[in-house]
C-alpha cells in the first residue's frame, strides 16, 4: 500500500516523504537519491521506487543541479557541463555536494517529522547510488544500503558515457583525484559492515555497472548483486521529470529493495 507523499525542502534540499501508517518515531528511516537518467527528480523517483509495503519512513532527496535545482540553462546546461568535463563539472560536484548536505538535511527531517530513533537505510540509483555509497563511508550508523544501476566506480562510467556520446575524456590529475574518491571498491573498507545489495539491469553496460558492483560485493563482508532480466539502466520512461506509472522492471527492483531493507532494518 503506497501512502500519500509529502513534499518540502530540508536544509536547502528538496524532498518527497512517505510516512509509515502509524508515523511512529522508531520506525526505520530510509533515504535515497534519484538517477541523472529517468527518473531524474525526487518526485519521479518516488513514483518509480515507492518501496511499497515497507514499514518505514521513506525519503527521496533531490540531487544538486537536477529538478528544482537545475542551473539557469536547464537540462541543456547540465548536458553541456557533461560534454565540457563530465568529472570536474558534473559527476564530481554533484556527488560531493549531495554527500556534504546530507547531515543537515537528515537532522532537519528528523526534527520536522519526529523520525529520530529508528535505524537508517540508504538507497539510490546510478549517480544517486554513488551518493548513498559516499554518505555511507562518512557515517557509522547506516544499517543497510541498496544501490540500483549503481555508479560504484566513476572511471568506467565515464568511459561508457564516452562510448555513448562519442567523447574521449581527457583525464587530468584533478579528475584522477575525483575518480579515486569515487571508487567505492577501493574504499570498501570505509563502508564497514554495512550490508549492500546492488541491483543491476541485465541489459546495462556490464563494464560500467555490473562488474564494479560484483567487485564491491566481493570486497564487503555483507555484499551481493541481483540482476534484473531485460532491464537497462533507467528505471522510468523518458523524460523522467514527473511521477509516472511504475514500469515492470522498476517494480521488480522495488521488491528486491524492500526485501533487503526488511531483512536488515526489521521494517
Amino acid at each position: 500500500m503506497t501512502t500519500e507523499v509529502e513534499t518540502g525542502v530540508a536544509a536547502g534540499v528538496p524532498y518527497v516523504l512517505r510516512a509509515p501508517a502509524d508515523r511512529r518515531p522508531d520506525a526505520p528511516l530510509v533515504v535515497g537519491w534519484h538517477l541523472m537518467d529517468a527518473p531524474r527528480t525526487e518526485a519521479a523517483f518516488a513514483a518509480a521506487l515507492p518501496l511499497d509495503g515497507l514499514d518505514a519512513w521513506r525519503v527521496y532527496l533531490g540531487l544538486p543541479m537536477m529538478g528544482s535545482r537545475l542551473p539557469a540553462g536547464g537540462l541543456d546546461e547540465v548536458m553541456g557541463r557533461g560534454y565540457e568535463d563530465a568529472v570536474l563539472l558534473l559527476q564530481g560536484p554533484v556527488n560531493a555536494q549531495a554527500a556534504e548536505e546530507f547531515d543537515a538535511a537528515l537532522a532537519a527531517l528528523r526534527e520536522r517529522f519526529g523520525c529520530a530513533t529508528g535505524p537508517l537505510g540508504l538507497f539510490g540509483g546510478s549517480a544517486g547510488a554513488g551518493v548513498a555509497l559516499e554518505v555511507a563511508t562518512r557515517r557509522s550508523d547506516v544499517a543497510a544500503l541498496v544501490a540500483i544501476s549503481p555508479m560504484v566506480q566513476l572511471r568506467p562510467v565515464v568511459s561508457a558515457l564516452g562510448r555513448l556520446f562519442g567523447v574521449d575524456y581527457a583525464w587530468s590529475p584533478a579528475s584522477d583525484a575525483v575518480a579515486a574518491r569515487m571508487d567505492y571498491v577501493a574504499r570498501a573498507g570505509e563502508l564497514g559492515a554495512t550490508p549492500v545489495r546492488s541491483i543491476v539491469g541485465e541489459e546495462d553496460d556490464a563494464e560500467a555497472f555490473l562488474h564494479p558492483a560484483q567487485a564491491l560485493a566481493k570486497a564487503l563482508p555483507a555484499g551481493e548483486v541481483v540482476t534484473v532480466p531485460g532491464m537497462g539502466h533507467a528505471l522510468a520512461e523518458e523524460p523522467g521529470l514527473e511521477p509516472a506509472p511504475q514500469t515492470r522492471h522498476a517494480a521488480e527492483v522495488d521488491g528486491h529493495a524492500v526485501a533487503w531493507f526488511r531483512q536488515h532494518l526489521g521494517a
